[in-house]
């Protein structure tokens, strides 16, 4: 495997990661094989899987699986987790893999890349944590280096370079894992949407905790403006149930994208009056406006 850290993220194939010709695959019982300590992706009993599971019951398991001796015994999964899962549903006992001793550090690289290219459909939150987990390996082994002397890049730099996410979308996936469950959960369900989501991880856990319960009791979702009032909130220092109630239920703020044509603008000011002027002209008007009760 490449040493460099570029080298250890940019992987093409299954067969990169899990090796070649030299390595022996082993059948191994599935009592032995155990999951990837915190791994960020979930193994559902989908649509997919059962595809899975049909094709091992009518055929075999295809690609080995990849795995590392455990010092306790067994081994533990780096590839291979839903394939696991649809060989017990198949009613296997064993699954085939290829046992590699790896550290830490390779370990973890390798088990995300081959979730994160060989998956079709990732949620936000194995996305979330999938980037958070390989950011925490590259941040201890230092600054990444690219294969053009003298080019320095961060972490999350060259992360999104070879992720398709630029280096600012990566922070703010990684952001996500701030949430709590219950709140993330709506996130992957596509209820509540990525940009308030983002806004929202700036909460305490406390703070969370109170909109979570909103939410729930109230059947509502913020929206990104709301979301940024509820920082508001929070700095300053308001945050409680009864106003997240408030702010949410009684008196939601619609988002609105109100524009003026240039057509009307043209009807009503000189061509060469500013934008700033312009704004200032139709504000001062509106309070007018207001102060006359809504009448003109």
């Amino acid at each position: 495997m490449n040493r460099s850290l570029e080298g250890k993220i940019k992987i093409n194939t299954y067969a990169d990661i899990v090796g070649g010709e030299e390595d022996s695959i082993t059948e191994v019982e599935l009592t032995e094989l155990h999951p990837f300590k915190n791994h960020p992706f979930k193994v559902k009993d989908d649509k997919r899987m059962m595809e899975l599971v049909e094709s091992i019951k009518n055929d075999k398991v295809w690609e080995p699986g990849l795995v590392r001796p455990l010092a306790e015994g067994g081994y533990e999964i780096i590839a291979g987790h839903r394939r696991k899962r649809a060989c017990e549903l198949a009613g296997r006992k064993t699954m085939p893999v290829i046992i590699r001793e790896m550290d830490d550090d390779d370990a973890t690289m390798a088990m995300i890349d081959t979730n994160l290219r060989m998956r079709e459909e990732l949620l936000p939150s194995e996305k979330a944590y999938a980037y958070k987990m390989k950011i925490e390996v590259l941040s201890h082994q230092g600054k990444a280096t690219s294969r053009q002397v003298g080019e320095k890049l961060g972490s999350a730099e060259l992360l999104g370079k070879n992720s398709g996410d630029s280096e600012r979308q990566v922070h703010r996936y990684i952001r996500l894992t701030e949430l709590k469950k219950e709140i993330l959960d709506e996130v992957d369900a596509k209820k509540l949407k990525f940009n308030p989501a983002v806004e929202l991880s700036y909460l305490t856990g406390k703070q969370q905790t109170i909109l979570e319960k909103v939410m729930t009791e109230d059947s509502v979702i913020p929206s990104l403006v709301q979301a940024k009032q509820l920082r508001q909130l929070a700095l300053d220092d308001a945050f409680t149930k009864e106003a997240v109630h408030a702010l949410l239920v009684v008196a939601p703020i619609k988002e609105r994208k109100v524009t003026i044509s240039q057509e009307i603008i043209y009807r009503y000011f000189d061509p060469d009056t500013s934008d700033e002027d312009i704004e200032k002209t139709i504000c001062s008007l509106l309070e007018e406006w207001q102060k006359k009760g809504g009448k003109l």
